[in-house]
């Protein structure tokens, strides 16, 4: 549903207030609110990065009697405890921007649940009403909800909707338009601490009261320090005199298990609620959402079916995206390369090259890698809308705790093998920020596409038939080094700590074609503008240092760092060329069979593949395959990398791990294979 231009709900909605109203949206992950957000915003929304935190940001606005709306999409909390940084940007979002009104998305289905989050949005003073969504997933799994009883007991509005059908979508807006005019007034009904513990409350607050910073309230302050809220509890501390803060701190060691009774508090309030306003299915019956999953989370047949989806991932990739990647190339960058060089004839060489090779060798590396890209995000946002994605990580669990790791690390991972950029794009999906950056460090050492590229020019020209043989076994080797880096980093960076593994099962509906789109059209453009942007930066740049002084490759300031480099690379069996062949596939790893072209004057592939193998060793051609499969990755991997952890100090970590690790892997496997003879 496009707001702006439903031109009967404008005529019947008044905006009275000059300033732009701004509206948040909050609620458990995979309740829909993306959905809503999409559908009120379309594409006019910005996706970006808390600040300070790596935590996904969208705003966008909308237009409604032509007016705009500023909508906030805050991040899945399932509470706002300071348990991660998703419930603190909540919170503190709530508390100091202060919407005009907070949209809390619940699930008709999981009402018990997806309420918990209510329970204490309804205590801060923003106006909260509710969206119920999934209202036909709920009747499909013979869930009733009665809305008159459900907003007399929660005392504020509650608007039934399906928003993946765009149902609901514009009572929930008349709803906003009278609680900002005032003509809806809000009375939530507020959960209270259990018995035992009120008196320790209003003791609490009592000694706070004074002290406490605006815009907090009080009793939510209070309630936060019962709760044992670390946060909270370490900026109370440092406001509090000492003799304050000792009284208040003997209140809690007194009475360490007051966060049960706040908690008992909510979940009484919650049962009161669902008991008059839900009914259940009846016992023994057995939903859609259990059928399926007798398939997708049984340890056996899980694993088969989910070895069945990602086959069919790789299949359409290399079906459908390599053909289209290649199109690409043959018929936009190619042309496009051949009229630069023609309608540049007449200008300096240098210039030629600049425009040609570093701009638009530069920008076309990037418009190939979109159909795979695409095709990635398309097919990972469908099984993700649909509720598949949880079940994936479910099974890969205890495979992926060999690393450190748990299952949702296992999905970033797996999109390594089309391309790293998404790989460390995907793991936003990791709550725990430990997991996430360790997935993020070792997530270039799986065999992406550009890697095998090279992997399928070399390994024919060295090992013949067998190249089939080395180019599985360079990928099953890459697997175990992966394994085994993970492990080291594990142990020796987080100290063998372990994340839990707390995987909600949400359950399956059918994808939103819209909130798909949108999706694969946001990752998109954004890879385009952040990663490409560094592409065309380091391309110029790698021409450069291969053009000047004297416009020779072999002369130039890139030759000359290779021929300083030498030493190094007589680790590893190569020799000034192989290096700098693999110091310029730091922009695209590709680049090293260009660069080798050029260094042997060859024109065809052919040429080439036959000229290396007389050139070179076995051993040679062996040690330098394993040192591009773990060397570090293409440049775009390496700004979205920076993106992603936002810190340098990360990404340098995984640049000198991983240039280590490809030296010694490289040198070893030199060494033993020139023992063996080879």
């Amino acid at each position: 549903m496009n707001i702006k231009h439903t031109d009967s709900l404008k005529n019947e909605l008044r905006i009275t207030s000059n300033a732009t109203p701004l509206i948040a949206l909050a609620g458990q992950p995979n309740m829909g609110k993306s959905t809503i957000f999409n559908l009120l915003t379309g594409l006019n929304q910005h996706v970006g990065n808390w600040p300070g935190k790596t935590v996904e940001r969208r705003e966008g606005s909308f237009m409604m009697n032509n007016r705009e709306f500023h909508l906030v999409d805050l991040p899945g909390a399932y509470s706002l405890t300071a348990n991660s940084p998703e419930e603190v940007i909540a919170r503190e979002f709530i508390l100091r921007e202060q919407p005009d009104i907070v949209i809390a998305v619940v699930s008709a289905a999981n009402l018990e649940r997806s309420l918990y989050l209510v329970a204490e949005l309804v205590t801060l003073d923003a106006p909260i009403i509710v969206a119920l969504n999934m209202m036909d997933v709920a009747r499909q799994e013979g869930v009733q909800v009665d809305i008159d009883i459900l907003a007399a007991a929660l005392g504020i509005p509650v608007i039934p909707m399906t928003a993946s059908k765009a149902l609901g979508v514009r009572e929930m807006l008349e709803i906003v338009q009278s609680v900002l005019d005032g003509q809806c007034t809000l009375r939530p009904r507020i959960p209270e601490i259990r018995e035992d513990h009120q008196q320790e409350l209003k003791a609490i607050e009592n000694l706070i009261r004074e002290h406490t910073p605006e815009p907090y309230p009080v009793n939510w302050m209070a309630m936060k320090l019962l709760e044992g809220d670390l946060e909270v509890t370490e900026r109370m501390k440092a406001l509090l005199p000492p003799q304050t803060w000792t009284a208040v701190n003997s209140i809690l060691l007194a009475h360490e298990d007051a966060f049960l009774a706040v908690a008992s508090g909510r979940y009484e309030w919650i049962g009161r609620i669902v008991r008059a306003a839900a009914s259940q299915p009846h016992i023994g019956q057995i939903s859609l959402t259990e059928r399926l999953d007798r398939w997708a989370t049984h340890p056996v047949w899980g694993l088969f079916l989910l070895a069945g989806i990602l086959g069919l991932i790789f299949w359409l990739t290399f079906t459908i995206g390599a053909p289209i990647q290649d199109w690409l190339d043959n018929t936009m960058i190619a042309p496009l390369s051949d009229l630069a060089s023609g309608l540049l004839a007449s200008t300096p060489l240098w210039i030629q090259g600049m425009i040609v090779d570093g701009i638009i060798g530069g920008v076309g590396s990037v418009i190939t890698f979109l159909p795979i890209l695409v095709i990635f995000f398309a097919t990972f946002a469908l099984l993700e809308d649909m509720g598949y994605m949880a079940r994936a990580a479910y099974v890969m669990d205890n495979l992926m705790h060999l690393m450190g790791l748990h299952g949702k690390s296992f999905l970033p991972l797996f999109l390594g093998f089309g391309c790293n950029v998404p790989a460390i794009m995907g793991t936003r999906v990791i709550d725990s920020w430990p997991a996430r950056l360790l997935t993020i460090l070792i997530a270039p050492l799986v065999p992406c596409t550009a890697r095998m590229m090279v992997v399928a020019f070399i390994a024919p020209a060295f090992f013949g038939a067998n190249a089939v043989w080395v180019s599985w076994g360079l990928i099953l080797f890459t697997l175990l080094i992966l394994i085994l880096s993970g492990m080291l980093l594990n142990l020796v960076i987080f100290k063998g700590e372990r994340s839990a593994f707390i995987m909600e099962m949400p359950l399956y509906h059918i994808p939103n074609p819209r909130t798909i789109g949108l999706l694969v059209w946001q990752r998109s453009i954004s890879f385009v503008k952040k990663a490409g942007t560094a592409i065309l930066a380091m391309s110029v740049l790698v021409w450069v240092l291969s053009y000047l002084p004297e416009g020779q490759i072999d002369t130039s300031y890139l030759a000359q760092f290779g021929k300083w480099l030498e030493p190094v690379g007589r680790w590893l069996g190569f020799d000034w060329r192989l290096t700098v062949a693999l110091i310029t596939s730091f922009p695209a790893k590709e680049n090293a069979i260009a660069t080798l072209g050029v260094l042997f004057n060859s024109a065809s592939e052919t040429g080439l593949a036959d000229t290396l193998a007389s050139t070179f060793s076995t051993a040679t051609a062996l040690s330098f395959l394993v040192t591009t499969m773990l060397f570090i990755p293409c440049m775009a991997t390496v700004a979205v990398m920076k993106q992603e952890t936002n810190s340098w100090k990360w990404t340098s970590v995984s640049l000198v791990f991983l240039l280590g690790l490809s030296i010694a892997g490289g040198s070893s496997t030199y060494h033993l294979a020139t023992w063996i003879g080879w």
